[in-house]
């Protein structure tokens, strides 16, 4: 590893630096390596081992020095566009992939497509989805640092007490068993067990319900600029579901993804939607969890999956925007990857480590498996926050009983406004 690292750093340190030397931003080589901040919001294990990659690429090489910044992913969110209009922003940032468009939209990263065509920079074999995510209008501003698949977990105790043996894998299988474990002993017909824990609105990050129209053969917006919300495909998703939730009473009405969380891991709920977090909160709670993919629909299998991307901010002069490529082409070797992978406990980012070499680890095992089923939720849409809170207040009326296709074309209205 250190041989190729060496080798890729010193011709990029070369360039960054003759570069800093001609500009007179960055400081000439005889001062010292070139300095960047890199701000993250990984505050819990995998906080720590992103914080060490980081150290080990420091150690690696003598051009740059990167300190890295931990702040919560909505503290970098709403300090970001002030701290660089004031020149006092991060030269790298990570941030939830979904919002990179926006920044990337308002000038705020650095167009990456020359790091993607170098040879160096060890992308080639990254998850395209993955790569779609940061990429608005064939301009790539970001690399990723995780996308999964949303995932579903049950409670192998309460399968087991139901007499149900292995994961529904279709639609008509999960809504069968979510009935079957549900219990409502008192028959007042609130139960005290619910087969699914499914929220209406504020979802899992923002992607059940985007999931389960794509497997109905729907989507949401065509390209980045046009709303196909309102089509038959999708009436009859939310039509099956909320049939499901209101009429069979397998998850409750009114639910957010917070309490979905303490449903599942109450034990009040056998199964759930959720991301690599929920086995900590399952292992937590001392809840016996299974990991599968969340079953197919008539359409496909598909789920919307979560991405974390890093990016270089316009605020980093040529030297470390080259520092910064640095580390990017680093943090994707092959090895530095599978590390990353095992401590973050997402799939790997490169689509050429075999699952043998992370299946020292259950829950990535079980992640990567399904990694095919993984989409990218909105990629390229600028103003994907809106869409998403279109999405959520057409699913929190349509289980409260309102008219479906009145909701999906004020949705479609809405959206296809957003997107604009």
């Amino acid at each position: 590893m250190m041989n190729r690292t060496a080798a890729v750093l010193a011709t990029v340190g070369a360039t960054a630096l003759v570069l800093a030397g001609c500009s007179g931003s960055s400081s000439p080589a005889t001062e010292g390596p070139v300095q960047l901040t890199f701000w993250h919001g990984y505050t819990e294990a995998d906080g720590e081992v992103l914080d060490q990659i980081v150290a080990d690429f420091n150690a690696s090489q003598d051009a740059y020095v990167i300190t890295p910044e931990t702040k919560t992913w909505a503290v970098i969110d709403d300090t970001l566009l002030p701290a660089l209009t004031s020149d006092q922003g991060p030269d790298i940032v990570a941030m939830p992939a979904e919002r990179m468009p926006v920044y990337a939209d308002r000038g705020a990263f650095a167009d990456l497509t020359d790091f993607y065509a170098n040879a160096d920079s060890n992308t080639a074999d990254l998850v395209p989805q993955a790569v779609d995510m940061v990429t608005v209008n064939g301009t790539s501003y970001g690399v990723p640092t995780g996308f999964v698949p949303l995932a579903m977990f049950y409670n192998k105790a309460l399968f087991a007490e139901a007499g149900i043996t292995e994961a529904p894998t279709t639609w008509d299988e999960w809504v069968a068993d979510a009935t079957q474990l549900t219990v409502d002993e008192n028959g007042d017909g609130t139960p005290e067990q619910y087969g699914v824990a499914i929220p209406d609105h504020a979802t899992v990050a923002n992607g059940l319900w985007p999931s389960l129209l794509l497997s109905g053969g729907g989507q949401i917006v065509e390209g980045t600029d046009e709303a196909v919300i309102d089509s038959p495909q999708n009436a009859e998703t939310l039509a099956f579901w909320t049939d499901a939730i209101t009429n069979d009473k397998i998850s409750p009405t009114g639910l957010d993804g917070i309490g979905a969380d303490e449903l599942f891991s109450s034990g009040k709920a056998a199964m759930h939607v959720g991301g690599p977090w929920m086995a900590s909160i399952a292992k937590d709670n001392n809840i016996d969890y299974g990991i599968a993919a969340i079953p197919a629909g008539p359409a496909e299998q598909a789920a919307s999956a979560i991405g974390v991307a890093m990016g270089v901010t316009e605020q980093a002069d040529e030297a470390k925007k080259a520092g910064a490529e640095a580390f990017f082409a680093y943090f994707f070797q092959e090895d530095v990857a599978t590390e990353w992978s095992l401590a973050s406990g997402w799939p790997p980012l490169r689509t050429d480590i075999p699952l043998s070499e992370v299946s020292s680890n259950p829950v990535v095992a079980a992640l990567s498996e399904i990694a095919p089923t993984g989409r990218a939720l909105l990629p390229g849409v600028v103003n994907s926050v809106d869409v998403i809170t279109s999405i959520d207040e057409l699913t929190q009326k349509a289980v409260a009983g309102g008219d479906i296709d009145d909701l999906l074309q004020t949705a479609q209205s809405q959206i296809q406004q957003a997107i604009e």
